[in-house]
């Protein structure tokens, strides 16, 4: 059995962050240290997520970046007078996707990731007395001293009830190894009012498809995917202050801009239905039928549409991530969680004395602004100063 020092069950967008704040500032040696992914790289599964919607610029502004500096992406694009046309869009000095993405494989070679990650899956969890144990897969068994949850919810799609999944011609924007652009021009019934929505209508139009745009309700529009004052003391100290766990789940839920778009791609979309480009439905699909030649799909009983392909663009489902690898780590030595089902840490996102966690996990801990990129810094921020104070011979209180 191998026995790590730090490993990191997670390789997107906030295992690599934290993995490079261990390295970087945690005093944590390379060979002490791995990340279980079970994508061929990593962050693979951001890289389809994002190629799958089309997206050309990141929502975050470049302070948001995987590195260790908040300016690190803005020098990685060098000279202003030397930037490509495009590297970053307004407001906010929003780095495009190919910008982005650059800039995390040089995070990654600079702290030598690629040659930390083991590829595989994680299906069991328990902690010992001394260590970790976690069981892949393949039959194989890991032992960590310190354990870092940095569990997405990108393995959970969210399927509507009348969705079938057994019809090709129905996809899910976010379904790995499923290849979401036809060819030829289309009628594509496009389901959701987010980014994601947007994004992939904005593609399918330009590729010359008829597009229909299904969502509950009329577009929303917000720069970011919570409000900015999360981020500081504006609403911090709110969050920080209400101990009720299932009074900050509510905080949460109300303070997402959960099914928005940014202002910019609002305008697009406004201008598409107004020049009869893109058209519009508000609604709820209440009736599927998939016949041989067509998919017939009724919004709110009173409107039939007829298409070609649907690609569902409605998010992830809210559940814990994990399933039973987690259930198996709470029984294992009785971790605490809200009624909500997610775990209870402490302030330095700690679950336990070996096991940290990051991401929609440390949510109940971090706030609306955990899932994300900046969740990521913030984790990475607390999970430091834990270490240090640790090695330092000081303690962190809950």
């Amino acid at each position: 059995m191998m026995t790590i020092d730090w490993l990191i069950i997670g390789g997107g967008i906030h295992g690599v962050h934290i993995a490079t704040r261990l390295l970087g500032e945690g005093d944590v040696a390379p060979e002490g240290l791995r990340i279980l992914d079970p994508g061929d790289h990593l962050l693979s599964r951001w890289r389809n997520a994002t190629a799958a919607t089309g997206m050309t610029h990141l929502r975050s502004p470049s302070v948001h970046n995987l590195d260790i500096d908040h300016g690190a992406l803005q020098r990685f694009a060098g000279k202003r007078k030397d930037r490509r046309p495009g590297s970053f869009a307004a407001p906010f000095e929003r780095p495009s996707l190919k910008l982005f993405n650059a800039h995390c494989e040089q995070v990654e070679k600079t702290f030598g990731l690629e040659e930390r990650h083991i590829r595989g899956r994680a299906v069991k969890c328990s902690i010992d007395c001394d260590a970790v144990r976690v069981g892949l897969e393949c039959g194989r068994e890991l032992e960590a001293k310190n354990l870092v949850l940095a569990l997405g919810a990108s393995e959970q799609p969210n399927w509507p009830d009348w969705a079938p999944r057994d019809d090709q011609r129905v996809r899910h924007i976010f379904e790995p190894d499923r290849e979401h652009w036809p060819a030829e021009p289309e009628t594509i019934v496009v389901v959701g009012g987010g980014i994601s929505a947007g994004h992939a209508t904005l593609r399918l139009m330009k590729d010359g498809h008829h597009v229909h745009l299904v969502s509950r309700h009329a577009l929303r529009q917000h720069q970011f995917d919570s409000d900015p004052g999360w981020l500081g003391w504006k609403y911090g100290e709110i969050f920080t202050q209400e101990r009720d766990n299932d009074r900050r789940r509510t905080l949460i839920t109300d303070a997402r801009h959960r099914g928005s778009v940014p202002p910019d791609m609002g305008r697009a979309l406004r201008r598409a239905i107004a020049r009869g480009k893109l058209t519009w439905h508000e609604g709820e699909i209440t009736d599927f039928a998939g016949e041989d030649d067509a998919l017939l799909m009724t919004i709110d009983t009173d409107t039939t549409v007829r298409a070609d392909q649907v690609l569902l663009a409605t998010g992830f489902d809210t559940r814990r991530p994990g399933g039973t690898m987690i259930d198996e780590l709470i029984a294992s030595a009785s971790l605490p969680c809200a009624s909500c089902g997610y775990p209870v840490v402490d302030t330095s996102l700690r679950w336990h004395a070996r096991v940290f966690v990051s991401g929609p996990l440390a949510e109940l801990e971090l706030g609306p602004v955990s899932r994300n990129i900046a969740g990521a810094r913030r984790a990475g921020d607390r999970i430091v100063e834990a270490i240090l104070s640790r090695s330092n011979g000081t303690s962190e209180t809950a």
